[in-house]
C-alpha cells in the first residue's frame, strides 16, 4: 500500500476490515468493486472485500479463534450459538453454507437445520 499505513484513519478502520476478511490496498490501486475511504478529503485507503464465499470460511476460522479448539470439538450448546451467530450474519445465504457449517461442527446437515429450525421456533413463541 503506498498511503502510509500508520495514518490514524487506517488505523482505525484495520479492525473493522480485519473482522470482515477484507484486504486494504492502496486508493490508487483500487478496482471497480473496491469501496474506497476518505478522510478530510483525501482518498486513504481501498477496501477489497472478499468474495462471499471467502467470508464464511473467515467467519468460521474467528470463531474457532473465539472459542480456541476447533468448531466440531464444541458441546451441543455451544455448536447452536455458533449456528446462531452464523444465522445473523447471512452465512446460510451463501450457496452450501449449511453444508460448509455442518462439515465445520462435524454434524449432518440435519443437524444444522435442526439448530436452524429450534432458534426459528424460540423466536415465533416469544
Amino acid at each position: 500500500m503506498t498511503e502510509p499505513a500508520d495514518h490514524p484513519f487506517v488505523q482505525a478502520v484495520k479492525p473493522l476490515v480485519d473482522a470482515m476478511g477484507a484486504e486494504m490496498v492502496a486508493p490508487d490501486q483500487a478496482r471497480g468493486d473496491d469501496v474506497v475511504l476518505a478522510w478530510e478529503g483525501q482518498d486513504r485507503v481501498a477496501v477489497r472485500l472478499p468474495h462471499l464465499s471467502e467470508s464464511l470460511d473467515h467467519l468460521l476460522a474467528e470463531l474457532e479463534r473465539r472459542h480456541g479448539v476447533p468448531l466440531s470439538d464444541l458441546d451441543r450448546r455451544t455448536k447452536q450459538s455458533v449456528v446462531r451467530i452464523l444465522e445473523a450474519r447471512g452465512a446460510f445465504s451463501v450457496r452450501h453454507g449449511v453444508e460448509t457449517v455442518a462439515g465445520a461442527l462435524g454434524v449432518s446437515r440435519f443437524t444444522v437445520y435442526n439448530y436452524l429450525n429450534r432458534e426459528n421456533a424460540a423466536k415465533g413463541a416469544d
